[in-house]
């Protein structure tokens, strides 16, 4: 591409595959001329289809070791995004804590996961990682100022979910709009078994993470032995989590789009005790009419509605888990009313409310 593109998108980093990496498809599918700039792009470790896109990465992606894993670039990843540029008409900044801070030469849109958590919810997102702990204490007071000025210079503020949106306006003084994300899920598109897995279990999706809390949902199970789990997911987390499972849960890692069809389509329904920005997988269970069950608490009372689409439970603990997930057994689930509560968050919806949002910033029909 040479000159000033009309939009660009802005990622924070390309090396996994989760939640906000499927918003980045979106906008992908709702701009399909945007160029892609990111921090760090390991093609291996994210959505194949980004291997379509135009993609600009930062200096630091040709470091394999960061690459791979990408909070080795936690204390440098400020300024080289500060020097970062994008040159566009608007840049769309998909950010949970970097990709607001790049150079922009037009106008800023900012499409916000949540504010940086390694900031504002320290405790969650570090766990026991004593390094990491120390890393963000002593970083944390520049990097909240740096944090406040790049969300400052946005033109317009959009944000996940009606909790991010709280803390949008406690940390950054913004109000922000919500534009939830889309299910990006094809429910028609092929399956693959995974193998080893029988069908009738329950799914827990997430990265295995502190603040994710899969070890609760793992430990829940063992005062589940009549029911089977399957965890599909990574994370620094892995070996510790696995350790302390019961024989009643398999661990599949990281599965392609086929595969997870497949346990979607194939197991009752999801559990999921994270506190979550917004809560996307509740809703791809929804799609393919399964019901979940979720901690009450941030995105999740956005995306699941208690009693018609799932169950939520008080407290990442394993007891309150497991009477959820026993609720949820005895529960009988109107598919058709789960499928029209996942079809509510649609691609066309939120395609058509970024692009009028676009057009309401450049003054420009896009």
């Amino acid at each position: 591409m040479t000159g000033r593109a009309p939009v660009a998108l802005v990622h924070d980093y390309l090396t996994q595959r989760g939640g906000a990496e499927r918003v980045v498809l979106a906008m992908t599918e709702t701009f399909p001329d945007a160029p892609l700039y990111t921090s760090l792009y390991e093609p291996g470790d994210t959505y194949p289809e980004f291997g379509a896109r135009e993609i600009h990465t930062t200096w630091l992606s040709r470091v394999g070791a960061v690459r791979r894993h990408h909070r080795l670039a936690f204390p440098v990843l400020a300024p080289v995004m500060s020097r970062f540029t994008i040159d566009a008409d608007v840049a769309i900044c998909s950010s949970s804590g970097w990709a607001h801070g790049a150079h922009v030469t037009g106008h800023r849109i900012v499409y916000c996961h949540a504010p940086a958590r390694w900031l504002y919810q320290r405790d969650r997102y570090v766990g026991d990682d004593r390094a990491r702990a120390a890393a963000v204490a002593m970083l944390g007071p520049s990097l909240r100022r740096w944090d406040a000025h790049a969300a400052a210079r946005a033109d317009r503020y959009l944000v996940n979910s009606s909790v991010v949106a709280a803390s949008v306006r406690e940390h950054y003084g913004i109000e922000a709009e919500v534009l939830p994300p889309p299910v990006m899920v094809d429910v028609t598109g092929a399956t693959r078994a995974v193998v080893g897995v029988e069908p009738g279990a329950w799914l827990c999706v997430s990265r295995l993470l502190a603040y994710k809390n899969v070890d609760a949902v793992v430990a829940a199970f063992a005062r589940l032995p009549r029911e089977r789990l399957v965890v599909v997911g990574d994370g620094p987390d892995a070996e510790s989590v696995r350790a302390a499972a019961p024989a009643n849960v398999r661990f599949v890692g990281t599965v392609d789009d086929d595969e997870l069809r497949w346990l979607y389509a194939n197991t009752r329904g999801t559990v999921a005790a994270a506190y979550e920005d917004f809560g996307l997988t509740p809703l791809e269970a929804a799609a393919f009419g399964r019901p979940s069950a979720v901690l009450a608490a941030g995105g999740y009372l956005d995306t699941v509605i208690d009693g018609e689409t799932g169950i939520r439970f008080a407290a990442p603990e394993p007891d309150a888990i497991a009477a959820a997930v026993t609720r949820m057994a005895e529960e009988s689930w109107d598919g058709d009313r789960l499928r029209a509560h996942a079809d509510r968050f649609s691609l066309a919806r939120f395609a058509t409310r970024l692009r009028d949002v676009v057009t309401d910033v450049t003054g420009a029909t896009t």
